[in-house]
C-alpha cells in the first residue's frame, strides 16, 4: 500500500547538500525526510581521494565521506527514504512528491539538492580508469598531478577554465578539441594561447582510454576528425571538461531555469521563486560545484527553511509547531 510521509522539510538529494540542510533541520526539529535518489550520496560517492574537505589532515574517501553525513544526519533525527521522486506538485502550501514506489512525500519546505552530473565521452576505457587517471573535476583531482602531463578534452568555457587551474600543478598540459577553433570566450583564449605550459591539439576526438599495466592511465587513443588517422597522446591524467547536466528535469515548466537547466536562485541565498522551495548545491551552481560549497548552500537552505516556517506560522497566529 502506498504511503504518504509528512515533514516540515523536505529533502529531495542525498548529496552533500541535501544532508547538510538535513542536519541543520533535523537540529532545528523541523524532522527533515531526505530521498535520495538514484545515487545516495550523490557524486562523492563515485569519487576516490578527497584531499580538499576540511577537517580531515590525510586524504578520505569520498563514500567514506557521505556515509558520515547520513550517519550525523540520521543520528539527529533525520529520515533517510529509499525512493526515487518521478514528480512534484509545488502549486500549493505543501509541496508533493511522489516517489517511484508510489509513495508520497508532504513538506511545508522543499529543499531541491538533486545536484548535476558530469558529461562523458561514453568511450571505453572512461569509467574503467575513472579514479585511475580520468576525471572530471580538475579543482578536485589537479592536485595529484604534480609535476605531470595532463590532458583536457574540451572547447568550451570549462575546458579552457580546467586547462589553466591544471597548470598550477602540472608541467605540461595540453587541450584537446574535436574542431579547429574553441567555443569559449575570447578573454580565456588568450590566456591559453599565451600560456607556456598549454598546447593545443587540433580536431583529435577520444576513441579511448589505454591502461598501463598497473591499472592506471598510459595515454589517449586519438583519431583525426578530417583524416581518420589514428594516433596515441601519453598522459599521465585525464579531464574531461564538457560540461555539467544538471538534474532538474522533474522541475521543468514548475521552476525558473538558466538556459543550460540550471535552477534560478535568487542571488547570494538558496531561496527560488516558489516561497518556502529552495535550491542548494551543483542543482543551481554551474561555477564552483564543489562539495564544500554545496555543503554550505545545504545549511543555508535549512536556516531559510526555518526562518520561512517561523514567520509562516506566526502570521497565522499560531505559536505550537505540528508534531509529523
Amino acid at each position: 500500500m502506498a504511503t504518504t510521509h509528512k515533514t516540515r522539510m523536505l529533502i529531495i538529494g542525498s548529496g552533500p547538500a541535501g544532508l547538510s540542510a538535513a542536519i541543520y533541520g533535523a537540529r532545528a526539529g523541523m524532522e527533515p525526510i531526505v530521498v535520495q535518489g538514484l545515487q545516495p550520496g550523490g557524486q562523492l560517492t563515485i569519487t576516490t581521494d578527497v584531499e580538499n574537505y576540511p577537517g580531515f589532515r590525510e586524504v578520505i574517501q569520498g563514500p567514506w565521506l557521505m556515509q558520515e553525513m547520513q550517519a550525523q544526519a540520521e543520528h539527529v533525527g533525520t529520515r533517510m527514504m529509499w525512493d526515487t521522486i518521478t514528480n512534484v506538485d509545488l502549486s500549493g502550501d505543501t509541496f508533493v512528491a511522489t516517489g517511484d514506489s508510489g509513495d508520497s512525500y508532504e513538506g511545508d519546505t522543499l529543499v531541491i539538492a538533486t545536484g548535476a552530473q558530469a558529461k562523458w565521452l561514453g568511450v571505453p576505457g572512461e569509467q574503467e580508469l575513472s579514479g585511475k587517471g580520468v576525471s572530471a573535476c580538475a579543482t578536485c583531482d589537479g592536485f595529484f598531478y604534480r609535476g605531470k602531463k595532463v590532458v583536457v578534452i574540451g572547447g568550451g568555457n570549462t575546458a579552457v577554465e580546467e586547462a589553466l587551474y591544471l597548470t598550477n600543478h602540472a608541467t605540461e598540459v595540453v587541450l584537446v578539441h574535436r574542431r579547429d577553433s574553441l567555443r569559449s570566450e575570447k578573454i580565456l583564449q588568450d590566456r591559453l594561447f599565451a600560456h607556456p605550459k598549454i598546447t593545443t591539439v587540433w580536431n583529435k576526438k577520444v576513441d579511448r582510454f589505454l591502461a598501463a599495466e598497473d591499472g592506471t592511465l598510459r595515454a589517449l587513443a586519438l583519431i583525426d576528425t578530417e583524416t581518420g588517422e589514428q594516433s596515441e597522446l601519453l598522459a599521465d591524467g585525464a579531464f574531461v571538461a564538457i560540461g555539467h547536466a544538471p538534474a532538474t528535469e522533474l522541475f521543468k515548466g514548475k521552476l525558473a531555469m538558466d538556459e543550460t537547466g540550471y535552477l534560478i536562485v535568487e542571488a547570494g541565498t538558496p531561496r527560488t521563486e516558489i516561497p518556502g522551495v529552495y535550491a542548494a548545491g551543483d542543482v543551481s551552481d554551474h561555477v564552483y560545484r564543489q562539495a564544500i560549497t554545496a555543503a554550505g548552500a545545504g545549511c543555508m537552505a535549512a536556516l531559510d527553511a526555518e526562518r520561512y516556517l517561523a514567520e509562516k506560522l506566526h502570521l497565522a497566529g499560531f505559536t505550537e509547531t505540528v508534531q509529523y
